[in-house]
């Protein structure tokens, strides 16, 4: 029989699992950029399973959409905290938190199509006979 610590526990993992798939679906429902990224990672899985990527290369292209999607799902939380620290009103400060957050979006993605070519880009050249 399951002690009562262990019950707790489990439900408490549920419900955390819960929150997070609430916060994930928030970011999927009110941000137009997570479509974009959602477009591109399913693009860049595709290829990788088409070009025969090797597990290293796997990691690093798993590794750089984590990278970007979290950028995404961080820069939504500083928008909301920002918005709701400003109580709705346009504040500076609240500006400066979420250009910041946006610019690390940015990086994100910028490294992000760095790596997909430097991963990608040989082997598909070489796949398509160039």
């Amino acid at each position: 029989m399951l002690s009562t610590s262990l019950i707790h526990f489990l439900r408490s993992r549920a419900r955390s699992f819960q929150h997070a798939f609430a916060g994930w679906w928030f970011v999927i429902r009110t941000q137009q950029n997570a479509w974009i990224h959602a477009v591109a990672s399913v693009t860049v899985v595709g290829l990788g399973l088409w070009l025969h990527l090797d597990l290293q290369d796997w990691a690093v292209v798993l590794l750089t959409i984590a990278l970007v999607w979290t950028a995404e799902f961080l820069n939504t939380a500083l928008e909301a905290i920002a918005t709701l620290a400003a109580d709705g009103r346009e504040h500076p400060l609240a500006k400066v938190g979420k250009d910041v957050g946006a610019a690390a979006v940015l990086i994100a993605a910028a490294a992000s199509v760095a790596i997909g070519l430097l991963i990608l880009g040989p082997p598909l050249l070489e796949r398509l006979g160039f």
